[in-house]
């Protein structure tokens, strides 16, 4: 069955230096793939010795194109096989009815992906939020480098919205009778049901050899005689591309797979795993949002945290210590005005006007025997700057004495 993918959204026009320029004496030559993506890639890694010692590598590798995984003479796309009531021509399939024909779930796949050998640069990697190829997840891509779409491997920093697939293809609020197609954006399905497996000794070896060729694997359980497996995956990402993948393909015999999303585990133990899973992720994404300071406080990993606040925290009253809100509201306070470019004092003088009066004051030294740190005491004294600033005289007009508590017509 042919799948149209949504376009990638549009990127930004690049500036003027980016551009790739083109020579006047070969204008009519084709616009390449090529000129548009890096040619070679850094990665930084930093390993320790045996004598304690930190080495800092730079591996440079040369990016390669992505090759056209079938002729694109010989490929062709047809209208799918009447499964349905209703033809829908933008899709190029048929709608009204949920199950697949069966001849056709038993077809084998016309092509496999080998992302060894076929993933590559194209230009979609010069788009930023581009979405990945379905045929060449299919292996039956035959534009290569010319692809629209990303022919590589969903990574962790691939983020996509809910309603949408890693192919761009639009989500629906329930899954289909068959528990196929795009799957449901009210769950975040990592998990697939992988049916017709040829039963054989090894077949927990099997299942995780081929599955795992297309991302991160959690956890894989197998019911050895009904030849059924559940793959779960790290990234929601890398399973909607395996199911692509391994729909229809077969293992080391010559069984073609059903492969299909997992229902929900009725399992407590596999509900509370995936509970926790997400209160992991929710308590990762808060760790990288706040300071790393304020991290090691609240996990208790910065004793000197703690001194400096059981002393600041005070604020010059003997015995009080003061609420976790305000602390972390000062904290917060001092970290915002660290963050700010310039100094408070130099803003205050030409909010004021009078920066050609005032005299610049020489800096003070840090003190660390007082109570507040100076970062706190300029905080104070730009507090009272500007509460002391003149108002504006207003401007004069007919609409100047006019006032909600005036009686005056």
């Amino acid at each position: 069955m042919a799948d149209v993918q949504t376009p990638p959204p549009e990127a930004a026009p690049l500036p003027a230096t980016d551009a790739p320029t083109a020579d006047p004496s070969s204008s009519n030559a084709p616009s390449n793939a090529t000129d548009l993506v890096p040619a070679t890639t850094e990665q930084t890694i930093i390993t320790t010795n045996a004598e304690g010692k930190k080495i800092k590598k730079i591996i440079r590798r040369k990016r390669r194109p992505a090759r056209p995984q079938v002729d694109p003479a010989t490929f062709k796309t047809e209208a799918p096989p009447p499964t349905g009531t209703v033809f829908n021509i933008w899709y190029n399939k048929w709608s009204g009815g949920d199950r697949e024909d069966k001849y056709l779930s038993k077809t084998a796949a016309q092509g496999r992906c080998v992302v060894a050998r076929d993933s590559g640069y194209t230009k979609a990697d010069r788009t930023p939020g581009s979405y990945f190829c379905l045929f060449f997840a299919r292996g039956i891509c035959p534009k290569g480098v010319d692809c629209e779409y990303l022919h590589r491997l969903p990574l962790v920093t691939d983020m996509f919205p809910s309603n949408v697939d890693c192919f761009g293809r639009d989500k629906f609020s329930d899954y289909r009778d068959d528990m196929g197609g795009v799957g449901s954006f009210t769950r975040q399905n990592r998990t697939l049901y992988v049916g017709r497996i040829h039963v054989t000794d090894d077949i927990e070896e099997i299942v995780a050899r081929h599955f795992q060729e297309w991302g991160q694997v959690e956890r894989i359980r197998v019911l050895t005689a009904r030849g059924v497996a559940f793959v779960t995956y790290l990234n929601e990402a890398n399973s909607q591309f395996a199911k692509e993948a391994m729909a229809h393909q077969s293992l080391d015999h010559n069984e073609i797979l059903n492969v299909r999303w997992a229902t929900v585990d009725p399992n407590p133990a596999a509900q509370k795993r995936e509970a926790q899973r997400i209160e992991e992720q929710a308590a990762e994404a808060i760790r990288k949002a706040l300071p790393a300071a304020y991290v090691a406080e609240i996990e208790g990993r910065a004793p000197e945290a703690k001194k400096r606040r059981k002393i600041e925290g005070s604020f010059g009253l003997q015995g009080y210590e003061a609420p976790d809100d305000v602390w972390f509201a000062k904290e917060k306070a001092e970290w915002d005005q660290a963050k700010e470019v310039g100094a408070p004092e130099e803003r205050l003088m030409i909010e004021g006007g009078e920066a050609g009066e005032e005299q610049a004051e020489p800096s003070v030294p840090e003190q660390s025997n007082g109570i507040f740190s100076s970062s706190t005491l300029a905080a104070l004294k730009g507090y009272t700057a500007s509460s002391t600033a003149k108002k504006a005289t207003p401007a004069a007009g007919p609409l100047v004495g006019y006032g909600s508590d005036d009686d005056s017509d």
